[in-house]
């Protein structure tokens, strides 16, 4: 199974016992994305803040070990199944993080499971903020330029794509006038 599958099977767990449409997050975001391979090293997973802290945390982290996750660290909020690593953040938070609206970013449905998924535009913002992170800046910095620049080259060829079309569009009226 791919990372992706994993995210599936968790993604449909939240949707069913906590009605939440989760927000597939980071490299493996980035990846279904764009369709490219990424080598995503875990699974980032946005959530709403309030599953996260008090009672409803305590409630969600034994729902998941009830399902075979084990927590590594508590204040990372990861799991670990399968020798795949869930990383929850909240996702409220990216609104002050990198200006994104939750209700700016796209649902998909797979097989009746919903999730979230940002958009090119919106995974560049996150990645210029995250690159002026502290430590990111110290421990992650190359891969983040690398994923920025990876990120402007997909924007450049849909931007492309788009007058190419426009170009065949406009071809096709001119030669039936």
């Amino acid at each position: 199974m791919t990372k992706f599958d994993y995210f599936l099977q968790n993604a449909e767990m939240l949707n069913d016992r906590f009605y939440i449409v989760p927000l597939l997050y980071g490299s493996l975001g980035l990846e279904v994305l764009t369709k490219s391979s990424l080598n995503a090293d875990d699974i980032d997973i946005l959530i709403p803040q309030v599953f996260i802290t008090g009672d409803k945390w305590k409630e969600f982290k034994l729902f998941l070990e009830s399902f075979g996750y084990t927590l590594i660290d508590e204040h990372e909020h990861t799991f670990c199944k399968n020798g795949v690593d869930y990383s929850y953040a909240s996702v409220e938070g990216l609104k002050e993080f990198a200006g994104i609206d939750v209700c700016d970013i796209g649902i998909r449905n797979i097989s009746g499971t919903k999730f979230m998924l940002l958009s090119l535009e919106q995974y560049l913002k996150v990645y210029q903020k995250s690159s002026l992170d502290g430590y990111r800046m110290n421990v992650k910095e190359k891969q983040d330029n690398q994923k920025i620049e990876f990120i402007r080259n997909h924007m450049n060829a849909k931007i492309r794509k788009a007058k190419l079309g426009e170009e065949k569009i406009l071809a096709y009226i001119q030669t039936e006038s």
